[in-house]
């Protein structure tokens, strides 16, 4: 399918998984590659399915639904609604990933149910993370991930895209996250509302911090968040890239900028919008109830050893609980063999079950009023935690650890006492 105009990453996909060549602004209907449920939403999924459409997915394989929002059940209500979600799976074919096996989007990154080229749709606003590895992926409800079920396809105008080039190379102590936020800031948090962004990295940042990079994009207001396959990056990972894929040269974009890494320092998003953004050295001292290292921005293995680099031989402030989630269980495990886990629970972290925690405010280390909680996660918003008049910084692992030693915000040459030149400066 050869485009008459160049195309972006975006008018791409949607052109070969639909039946036209599209360009920003058109209509486009599309097939569906993944569907995916998360357990928060899956009662009202189900009764779209069933009361609203009267249907059974389309291609059962082709739909997952993942039980990790509030996972153990928090309550009885909670425990029906995963009962719900099992007997649905059964009957009608559908994947279940159950209780421990992890976070959605690091699942399906797993289990390898998002590839270059596909289109996934999740009913979590953070599905933009399949871009990590150049899949469209957004975040719907209930409703259109009900259609996208039943007839294996859906519709939507396809996005204006957004240019972000990366130059230079990271310094010692910054990270994918640091980067993340730096874009948010620099786009602002609808800077990207309904577009897609589009990130060339070249051979830079791991599969998992392509997922990092693309899991923010949403809290730039975007569509999708879609990192152009450079170098050996995703072919290392067995994923096969189709030459299509790539975006044209001349492809027209809304807006253009550049992130010049070299001349990064670690960054840390205050309370409470994540565009909200500060060198970490700006916010040094603040005191700090809760350290927060998970979620599916920040959960994986990568980012445990970040944080038990600065752990390694040291204690949690006594002032301070540090709450580590793993992002799944494949990444517990690897944790476990790798002594990492041995490592933090020494320092005195305490441990959840692979899933959300209390990202979404509803267990498993929810805030009280007028704590302060550092976290790795995605949001900051009021009330996202816990109670309305808790704050919430967001950050990398490495500054998460560094805080939960200091009991205040920290950088880790604080910790580790290396004095990486210009890192904090």
């Amino acid at each position: 399918m050869t485009a008459p105009q160049p195309q972006t990453m975006a008018e791409k996909i949607l052109s070969h998984r639909g039946d036209q060549i599209v360009y920003a602004g058109d209509l486009a209907v599309v097939e569906v590659d993944q569907v995916m449920v998360v357990d928060s939403i899956a009662q009202s999924f189900i009764e779209r399915m069933e009361r609203d459409l009267g249907a059974k997915p389309k291609y059962p394989g082709r739909v997952s639904i993942v039980i990790d929002h509030v996972a153990p059940a928090s309550s009885v209500s909670v425990a029906q609604s995963h009962k719900e979600a099992r007997e649905y799976a059964a009957q009608t074919g559908v994947r279940l990933f159950e209780v421990g096996r992890g976070i959605c989007h690091q699942v399906l990154m797993e289990e390898r149910l998002a590839q270059p080229g596909w289109i996934v749709l999740g009913s979590d606003s953070h599905s933009t993370t399949y871009g990590a590895v150049a899949a469209f992926g957004s975040g719907m409800g209930a409703t259109d991930i009900a259609l996208a079920a039943a007839s294996g396809k859906i519709w939507l105008r396809v996005p204006e895209s957004v240019k972000v080039m990366f130059t230079g190379d990271l310094r010692p102590g910054v990270g994918a996250k640091d980067v993340a936020l730096e874009m948010i800031r620099v786009l602002g948090a609808d800077g990207a509302t309904y577009q897609s962004i589009e990130m060339h990295a070249g051979n830079r940042f791991t599969r998992g911090e392509r997922m990092t990079l693309a899991n923010l994009c949403v809290e730039a207001g975007a569509k999708s968040g879609l990192v152009v396959p450079g170098g050996e990056i995703l072919t290392d990972y067995g994923y096969d890239i189709p030459d299509w894929v790539y975006p044209d040269e001349g492809a027209a974009y809304v807006r253009e900028i550049e992130i010049d890494l070299t001349a990064l320092n670690p960054r840390m998003s205050a309370p409470s919008e994540v565009d909200n953004v500060h060198d970490v050295s700006e916010l040094r001292g603040l005191k700090v109830d809760q350290v927060f290292i998970g979620t599916c921005t920040n959960g994986r293995i990568e980012d445990l050893h970040a944080a038990a680099e600065v752990l390694r031989g040291r204690k949690v402030n006594p002032a301070t609980r540090l709450l580590v989630i793993p992002a799944s269980s494949q990444v517990m495990e690897q944790a476990l063999e790798d002594g990492t886990m041995l490592t933090l629970q020494r320092a005195g972290a305490v441990f959840g079950t692979p899933g959300c925690g209390p990202c979404m405010g509803r267990h498993q280390g929810v805030l009280a009023p007028g704590e302060v909680c550092v976290s790795t996660s995605n949001r900051n918003f009021i009330g996202r935690m816990g109670d309305k008049e808790a704050q919430i910084y967001l950050a990398s692992p490495s500054v998460a650890a560094a805080t939960a030693v200091m009991g205040c915000v920290a950088l880790p040459e604080d910790v580790l006492g290396t004095g990486v030149p210009g890192v904090g400066a």
